[in-house]
C-alpha cells in the first residue's frame, strides 16, 4: 500500500493490478433497472474508481466527478486509441467480445495518436455550417428538423385528434435518424434501412456485428458518391476539410455522426418530455413558454444522461487515481451518470433551480468534448418544442416510475414512452396526409443538399412502414 494525499487527509492506494482483481460484472439486471444503486454500491466499496467486469473484460470505471473531469481534461495522461490498450495488444481481449464491433471502428471518437488533431479540426470545420446559427445551412437544417417533426406528428395524428402513442418509437427515435439522413445527404429514403442498423449497433445485441458490417458498406457507398459528386452536406464538407480521407475512413466518420445525432438525441428528447409532463408542472412549463427548453434539457442530463459511459481511455503511465493505482495501458471508462451522482458534485446542484448548471459531463469535457454538441442540442430542442406546439395535451399512460428503460454499455434511455395525446386546435390541417415535400417550397440555391423525401418515398421505406404500423387511435 502506498499513500496518496487528498484534500485534508491521506488515503490508502491499492497497488493490486487490474488483472489480479476479481471485479464484479457491471452489466447485470440491477444495472439494467436501477443503475444508480449499482454506482452507489461500487462507490461505497471502492471509492471514486472501481474495478468492473465488462462482459468478460476487466476495466476501471470512474465514478467520481473530480476524477472524471481530471481524466477528460488530460488527453496526454489519459489518451484514447485502442493501440494504447495493453490487454488488447497482448491478445487478452476475446475476439468475440460483444463491445468489440463498436470500439474497433477507428473514428474521431475512438482515435488517438498523431492523426487525431487534423481529423478533429476537419470535423469542426465540416460541422460549422450546421452549428453556426447565422449560417444559411444551419437555418435550413432547423427548418428541416421542424418539417420532419411535423411529418412524424402528422403520422401519429392519423389515429385521430385524440389517441395513444409511443412517443419514443414514433417520435424521439426516428426524428434524429431523419435528421441524420439529411445531414449525410442520403437521396430520398434510401438510407432508412442503414440508419435503423445504427440502433442495433448502439444496443450492442447479438446482431450488432452484422448490422455494423451492413451499415459501413452502405456508408462507404455513400462516401464514394460524395467523392464523385460533392454537395452541401456533412460528408462533402468533411472531405473538403480533410481531402486525404480514404473512403473507408470517411465511412467510419459518417458512422460516428450517426452515433452522435441518433440515439443520444432521441433519449434526450424522451427524457425531457417526461420532465415536462410529470415534473414540476408549472415551473417546467413556464420555462418552456419562456423559451428555455435547453435549461430543461440541462436538468434532465444532470440526473439521467443519455450517454452513461464514455468510450475508454488508457493510462499513459502508472497513475494513482482514487484508491487504486491505474497501470499503464489499463482501460478507464468515465461514467458521467455516476459522476453526476457523486455527492461532491450532486450536493451542490439545486434540483429545483430554474437556471440549471452547465457543469454536467454529458457532452464530455476538455479538448475532446463532443464536436456535435450544439447540433445535437438544437435538434433535441426543436423536436421537443414542436411537440408541445402541436399537442395541446400530453399525459403519461403509465406512472413515471413504471416507464420501461433500456440500457446498453454506452446509452440508457426509455424503451417506450406511452402517452395519451390531444392535438392542439388549429393544427388539424397539419395532421392531414401531405403528398408534398416536407420542407418549405421556397427555392434553394444549387447544391444545398437533398430535398426531404416525398410522401410516396416515405411510404415505401421500411422505417415509414414500421411507424405506420404503430398508429393507434382512441383514448
Amino acid at each position: 500500500m502506498e499513500s496518496q494525499w487528498g484534500e485534508g487527509a491521506s488515503v490508502g492506494v491499492d497497488s493490486t493490478r487490474l488483472e489480479e482483481l476479481t471485479p464484479e460484472p457491471l452489466l447485470t439486471r440491477d444495472y439494467e433497472t436501477r443503475p444508480s444503486l449499482v454506482y452507489e454500491r461500487l462507490r461505497q466499496q471502492h471509492g471514486p474508481v472501481a474495478p468492473v467486469d465488462l462482459l468478460g473484460v476487466p476495466a476501471w470505471l470512474v465514478l467520481g466527478y473530480r476524477e472524471a473531469l481530471q481524466i477528460l481534461q488530460d488527453d496526454r495522461g489519459w489518451p484514447k486509441g485502442l493501440e494504447n490498450w495493453r490487454a488488447r495488444t497482448d491478445g487478452d481481449v476475446p475476439a468475440d467480445w460483444p463491445l468489440g464491433p463498436s470500439l474497433e471502428v477507428n473514428h474521431v471518437l475512438i482515435q488517438g495518436g498523431p492523426g487525431y488533431p487534423s481529423l478533429r479540426t476537419a470535423w469542426d470545420a465540416a460541422l460549422k455550417p450546421f452549428q453556426d446559427p447565422g449560417h444559411p445551412q444551419a437555418k435550413r437544417l432547423k427548418a428541416a428538423v421542424t418539417a420532419y417533426a411535423d411529418e412524424l406528428i402528422t403520422l401519429v395524428g392519423q389515429g385521430g385528434g385524440t389517441g395513444v402513442a409511443d412517443l419514443s418509437a414514433q417520435y424521439s427515435r426516428p426524428l434524429p435518424l431523419m435528421v441524420a439522413s439529411h445531414l449525410l445527404g442520403f437521396p430520398g429514403s434510401q438510407g432508412d434501412d442503414a440508419l435503423m442498423d445504427m440502433w442495433r449497433v448502439l444496443d450492442a445485441g447479438p446482431d450488432a456485428e452484422p448490422a455494423l458490417e451492413r451499415l459501413l458498406a452502405t456508408l462507404a457507398e455513400l462516401a464514394a458518391g460524395k467523392l464523385a459528386q460533392p454537395g452541401d452536406d456533412f460528408p462533402s464538407h468533411l472531405l473538403a476539410a480533410h481531402p486525404g480521407l480514404s473512403l473507408d475512413e470517411l465511412a467510419r466518420e459518417l458512422f460516428m455522426l450517426l452515433g452522435m445525432v441518433s440515439d443520444h438525441v432521441g433519449i434526450l428528447m424522451s427524457s425531457t418530455v417526461v420532465e415536462v409532463i410529470s415534473g414540476d408542472g408549472d415551473g417546467v412549463r413556464a420555462s418552456l413558454s419562456a423559451g428555455m427548453i435547453r435549461e430543461t434539457m440541462n436538468r434532465v442530463v444532470m440526473r439521467k444522461p443519455p450517454l452513461v459511459n464514455f468510450v475508454p481511455r488508457f493510462a499513459a503511465a502508472d497513475t494513482p487515481l482514487g484508491n487504486y493505482t491505474i497501470r499503464a495501458g489499463d482501460p478507464v471508462w468515465v461514467s458521467p451518470a455516476a459522476a453526476h451522482a457523486d455527492p461532491l458534485f450532486a450536493d451542490h446542484v439545486a434540483p429545483s433551480s430554474t437556471i440549471s448548471t452547465r457543469a454536467h459531463l454529458s457532452w464530455g469535457a476538455g479538448p475532446r468534448q463532443c464536436p456535435a454538441r450544439e447540433l445535437a442540442s438544437t435538434v433535441a430542442a426543436v423536436g421537443v418544442g414542436r411537440l408541445f406546439e402541436r399537442f395541446s395535451h400530453l399525459e403519461l399512460a403509465l406512472p413515471a416510475d413504471q416507464l420501461p428503460w433500456r440500457s446498453s454499455p454506452f446509452m440508457r434511455g426509455l424503451r417506450s414512452l406511452p402517452v395519451r395525446y390531444e392535438l392542439a386546435p388549429g393544427t388539424e390541417r397539419l395532421a392531414a396526409p401531405r403528398p408534398a415535400p416536407a420542407l418549405p417550397a421556397a427555392p434553394e440555391p444549387e447544391g444545398t443538399g437533398p430535398a426531404l423525401p416525398d410522401q410516396l418515398a416515405r411510404q415505401r421505406s421500411s422505417l415509414w412502414r414500421y411507424l405506420t404500423g404503430l398508429i393507434r387511435g382512441g383514448r
